[in-house]
């Protein structure tokens, strides 16, 4: 039993690292994943294509390709042919590398939100004067917001479980802390069962909270609902 106990809290010393780059990775990926969105959204045939091509690039290759490419081809590449370059830490390609993927997946959540919104909106805008852009920054998006913030926090679950592949480029997370422990002890057992109960740590809860979110945010609609229908209701009874 103290074999299981030492796994879980050898992982659990990677709970800020793998933290630390979810939360870095979800910001920069919905900074991106917005403009993708907006791209993709235009009207510009050019800014379309790059977009999904953007997508379709990172969708199309595994993330433990990517980090490896930025890690150690990107210095090795540019040692060859550049100049000398070397990452001050391997944290900052991690999060560059998640946070490049998030974007990719976010852009198609933000894309659906921003269609999800009533067109009717925009043209309201546009008739009271608002330019296109004026519109989307002020009207569009807020709304597009509410109805993807629940898909924003299953990506952030997500990301916490995709981290585990920045053990391969020696990102000390919660995987590379149990693959570290099992290489000290030769205990694989215990150091990866400890290394499952970290990660079910944050995200078991995360999925919880996630879910009264949805719950909150259904709630209020169905409340308007029963409001307009009460009306008609009464007209008919009557």
């Amino acid at each position: 039993m103290g074999a299981y106990l030492k796994g879980f809290l050898v992982a659990c010393q990677g709970i800020p690292a793998t933290v630390f780059v979810s939360v870095l990775s979800v910001i920069i990926g919905s900074a991106a994943g917005l403009l993708l969105a907006l791209m993709r959204t235009s009207k510009s045939k050019v800014l379309n294509w790059i977009s999904k091509v953007y997508v379709d690039i990172v969708r199309g290759t595994p993330m433990v390709v990517q980090a490896l490419i930025f890690a150690y081809g990107i210095p090795q590449f540019m040692q060859a042919h550049v100049l000398y370059f070397k990452w001050a830490n391997l944290i900052i390609p991690a999060i560059i590398v998640c946070g490049l993927n998030s974007a990719a997946y976010m852009s198609e959540v933000i894309r659906s939100g921003i269609q999800a919104v009533d067109k009717g909106q925009m043209e309201a805008a546009r008739s009271l004067g608002m330019s296109k852009s004026m519109a989307m920054k002020l009207i569009i998006i807020p709304q597009a917001i509410k109805i993807i913030l629940p898909a924003v926090g299953n990506e952030f679950v997500t990301l916490i479980k995709e981290t585990s592949v920045l053990s391969f480029v020696g990102v000390v997370e919660i995987l590379r802390k149990g693959t570290l422990l099992n290489a000290a002890t030769y205990q694989a057992f215990p150091a990866y069962i400890g290394v499952a109960l970290a990660y079910m740590l944050l995200t078991i809860p995360l999925s919880k909270l996630i879910g009264v979110m949805e719950d909150r945010s259904k709630n209020p609609r169905q409340v308007v609902e029963l409001i307009d229908e009460e009306p008609a209701l009464e007209g008919e009874a009557a």
